[in-house]
């Protein structure tokens, strides 16, 4: 990361316009410039359905008149533009609520070194749009290879994305950085006894050339396509459940949610008054880590300008932190966690970064030998959680387990249980965590939930 990327709107700019802002009373105020360029392609059937490339860039203002603040967003960065931008958000600004928890961090708060993660894609820029165009079709043609049940497809699908953040705070923080991601999928459909099924395979990384082949990706959409023909529903019953890595990481990704310190002095989450108490079993531990390199949800600095850090948010069980931006924290009278997540149009708000399930010791095929009877569960459908109770209903697919065996593909049931029981009954952790996601987790098993079938 240098001072030197190639913004079109600098450092000094920004520093410039903060300055206005005091002489126009403003006793604080902060520049957020997001610059992004987003290209995606979409084929089926070996023909381009959508192709698109947008550049796109954002300029957010909050401005604080002692303890009202306002925010305002253009993507007009001429001087005429940002004369009116800042004219407006004074008078707003002006004539907002009092909030005295609003305002900047400290200026000793704000992070001086900025680890180097890796976020930038040198390949991308090599990759001409043909190429592009045939990663898909590469991906789509190898997944309708497989078998002849597989006859069509939701399409193949490559996209990636670069852009660049400037930070400028009136209190003395300054930090720029650019990133970048690529993705790769393919949704095939079968076709069995005239019923379909379609199921999909995706690669997702920082750098494409981090992204798992065409190939790859393609075979394996296929055989999870295939393996859903022939979908039956089975009888209610309690029974232990295995969550796939794949739909394992949405598990906790509602623990990160509920963990929001916004959701917390709202007293709006399951997790109101547990800090320090067992909410899951020993065997999980969950940390949140934005200096991973390479990984999806690093950041050199969180959207207030603070120190990217690893922090513990499960230990063995107990629940040891929330997840805080500044204002979140003061109202709930702690320090911020370095959580602050932001966009150009929106003020900063808690969430998380690399937030992953630590990986245990067991394969996948280990956890699935220790059901006798069960369900291993491969997608989940619907929004069915109450995240101030911890309720959890979800449509769901998968494949059927017994004696330690995939037995036959389970369609049109739906699990069902509370989060706060489903963390104390991990059972098993697998060992298969991939890191670069933004939430992951590896396979789980819970030892018993609710499957209403028929």
């Amino acid at each position: 990361m240098t001072r030197k990327d190639a913004m079109t709107f600098s450092i000094d700019e920004a520093q410039s316009l903060l300055r206005k802002a005091e002489k126009q009373g403003a006793t604080g105020g902060d520049i957020v410039v997001v610059i992004g360029d987003a290209f995606s392609t979409q084929v089926r059937l070996n023909t381009v359905e959508n192709i698109s490339n947008a550049r796109g860039k954002r300029l957010g203002l909050r401005l604080m008149f002692g303890k009202r603040s306002a925010m305002t967003s253009t993507s007009d960065l001429s001087s005429s533009s940002l004369d009116k931008l800042l004219s407006d958000t004074c008078a707003l600004a002006r004539i907002a609520a009092e909030d005295p928890f609003r305002g900047l961090p400290q200026p000793d708060e704000y992070a001086v070194k900025f680890p180097a993660l890796n976020m930038k894609d040198p390949d991308i820029g090599a990759l001409s749009i043909d190429e592009k165009i045939d990663l898909a079709m590469r991906a789509e043609k190898a997944a309708l290879e497989v078998d002849e049940r597989l006859s069509n497809s939701d399409g193949g699908d490559f996209s990636h994305h670069q852009g660049s953040v400037l930070y400028v705070t009136s209190n003395g923080f300054t930090g720029t950085y650019q990133s970048c991601s690529a993705s790769l999928s393919v949704v095939p459909i079968a076709t069995q006894d005239g019923r379909m099924q379609r199921d999909y395979w995706y690669s997702s990384k920082r750098r494409s050339g981090h992204l798992e082949s065409p190939e790859s990706i393609g075979r394996k959409a296929a055989q999870r396509t295939l393996r859903r023909l022939g979908g039956r529903t089975v009888s209610t019953q309690k029974v232990p459940i295995v969550f796939d890595a794949e739909v394992a990481g949405g598990l906790i990704g509602h623990l990160a949610s509920a963990a929001s310190g916004y959701a917390i002095y709202k007293d709006a989450s399951f997790l109101c008054n547990q800090l320090n108490q067992r909410i899951a079993s020993e065997a999980v531990t969950i940390y949140d880590d934005p200096t991973l390199p390479d990984a999806l949800g690093s950041r050199p600095f969180d959207g207030e300008g603070l120190p990217s850090r690893k922090k513990m948010i499960l230990e063995k069980g107990i629940f040891k932190s929330y997840l805080l931006d500044t204002y979140s924290g003061k109202k709930l009278g702690l320090p911020s966690t370095g959580n602050a997540v932001r966009g150009a149009g929106s003020p900063p708000s808690a969430g998380s970064s690399n937030f992953h399930l630590v990986p245990g010791k067991y394969t996948q095929d280990e956890i699935i030998r220790s059901v006798d009877s069960g369900f291993f569960v491969t997608e989940l459908i619907g929004f069915g959680i109450n995240m101030v109770t911890g309720d959890y209903s979800r449509g769901a697919t998968g494949i059927w387990i017994e004696k330690g065996e995939l037995t036959y593909p389970v369609e049109e049931v739906t699990i069902a249980g509370n989060l706060k029981d489903m963390y104390r009954e991990i059972e098993m952790v697998g060992n298969d965590l991939d890191i670069d996601r933004s939430t992951a987790a590896p396979t789980l098993k819970i030892s018993q939930m609710m499957v209403a079938g028929h």
